[in-house]
């Protein structure tokens, strides 16, 4: 399916059908309940898969097809209610005793209740989006003057991005590790746990990159049980079924506290499945199909270390703001230990209207350093010419020691634009790496089997690149 900004999108081209679901606002098109399931029945599709955005957390629609006939490859609507309302499964984890913060168990109604709980609570606090995740809808405030454009802004933020502007509102937990657990469920009561991702490195809010295992975890390893035993029984609590992620916030000395569940395929996947050996997709669709869980806990091994880089249309130096336009010039890595989710090309041009995510290079080593080595080679073999994006940032990151000694928190970003070297490169390097990346294209085999290396550059990049 595709919307009017996404007609030359990488998917509509990759698909052998595809459908026109209405104008580029997501309301229009991609929110549009009723537009997909009419696209889902000319297609004559049985099936429909979320994705990670837009209305993979909204029980609405997982009712619509429901209602439609349609399976959702997901959880059911009743899970959503409950685990996908943060409020809701603040609650649920608060009743069994998984340690949550101080503030709302309930959606805040008005600036007098939201008052009087982040008094209770101790400024600074967080306002958070009841229905979604990803960073939208939230805020810290640090004061009372603060709180009613915070809350204004959050609703409104919210309501865009999930169709719902319920907020609820909790402590600021200063410097924290953001880890992350991934369960499966069938529809028969057996759940597992994956392990866990390091998500700490953000920018407003949204993870940039992820890892696994947590660097905390090689040195705590007790940790890992800790935090996959409250998140089996959390989802066993809320009679969850199929993938989810249950986020918690872990303090210095290692005390955990449930954040929030995501109902959906994590953006990060990726770094379980090479870990793991486990694709879940594949897990996805098999319980969805109705199929008990073919594996128990002990037979979940860890091997080795994965780290994601979420590429990004957006300039570092500018607070990371989002830079769309055409890309004039891309060429991928690859390689051992590289893999790459793309979703662009070169021609393409990014859209105004979404989340200006290009890419995932996601890269494994026996260990956090050969992972890392991996990232760095891969990373310098990354060309993308058109418009700002964030590889220049994860270069100089993957060279930055705390970041090395894995000394990971959420505020680790802001601290390390502080430190990072503000130097950019001359254009006549910037003309040697083109010449230099394009002879390297001309002599390189093909990565492996079955994927598809697209590798090619505009006239017009090529003329304002070597001008």
């Amino acid at each position: 399916m595709y919307s009017d900004a996404d007609r030359a999108a990488l998917h509509v081209q990759y698909a052998d059908e595809a459908y026109h679901i209405g104008a580029a606002p997501a309301t229009e098109s991609y929110l549009n309940i009723a537009r997909i399931l009419e696209a889902a029945r000319l297609s004559g599709a049985t099936a429909i898969h979320p994705g990670y955005g837009f209305l993979s957390e909204n029980p609405a629609f997982a009712e619509a097809c429901a209602d439609a006939g349609l399976t959702f490859i997901g959880p059911s609507a009743e899970n959503m209610h409950l685990a996908g309302s943060k409020t809701a499964a603040r609650r649920v984890a608060h009743s069994i005793g998984i340690p949550i913060l101080s503030g709302t168990i309930d959606p805040v109604t008005d600036l007098r209740q939201a008052a009087e709980a982040a008094l209770a609570a101790g400024f600074p606090v967080m306002i958070k989006a009841a229905a979604g995740g990803g960073g939208k809808g939230m805020r810290r405030v640090d004061s009372p003057e603060e709180l009613e454009a915070a809350l204004r802004d959050a609703s409104s933020e919210a309501a865009r991005a999930f169709g719902d502007g319920a907020l609820f509102l909790e402590k600021y937990l200063a410097a924290p590790r953001h880890v992350e657990v991934q369960i499966l469920a069938d529809h028969y009561g057996h759940v597992i746990h994956l392990g866990e991702r390091e998500c700490s490195i953000q920018r407003r809010h949204q993870k940039i990159v992820e890892e696994c295992p947590a660097p905390l975890v090689t040195t705590n390893p007790e940790l890992r049980s800790r935090l996959g035993e409250a998140a089996v029984r959390l989802a066993r609590a809320l009679g969850y079924r199929n993938a989810g992620t249950i986020e918690f916030l872990v303090d210095d000395q290692g005390n955990f506290y449930f954040l929030e569940m995501n109902t959906r395929l994590q953006v990060e996947h990726p770094i379980t499945e090479i870990v793991t050996g486990i694709d879940l997709v594949d897990a996805q669709l098999r319980i969805a199909a109705g199929e008990p869980l073919w594996l128990g806990q002990e037979d979940i091994a860890w091997r080795g270390s994965a780290i994601e880089f979420r590429i990004y249309a957006e300039d570092p130096d500018l607070n990371f703001l989002p830079a769309p336009g055409r890309i004039d010039w891309l060429e991928l890595p690859c390689g051992p230990g590289v893999r790459v989710d793309n979703g662009v090309y070169a021609g393409w041009t990014v859209p105004l209207e979404y989340d200006p995510l290009l890419a995932k290079l996601i890269c494994h080593g026996e260990d956090r350093a050969s992972a890392l080595r991996v990232a760095r080679r891969a990373l310098d073999e990354y060309v993308l010419a058109g418009v700002a994006n964030n590889l220049s940032f994860f270069r100089d990151l993957v060279a930055d020691e705390p970041f090395l000694r894995g000394e990971l928190n959420t505020g680790f970003v802001d601290a390390f634009l502080r430190r990072r070297p503000a130097a950019e490169p001359a254009e006549e390097e910037m003309a040697v790496a083109a010449l230099a990346a394009e002879l390297a294209v001309r002599q390189r085999a093909a990565c492996r089997p079955g994927v598809r290396q697209i590798s090619r550059w505009t006239a017009e990049g090529r003329a304002r690149l070597m001008r």
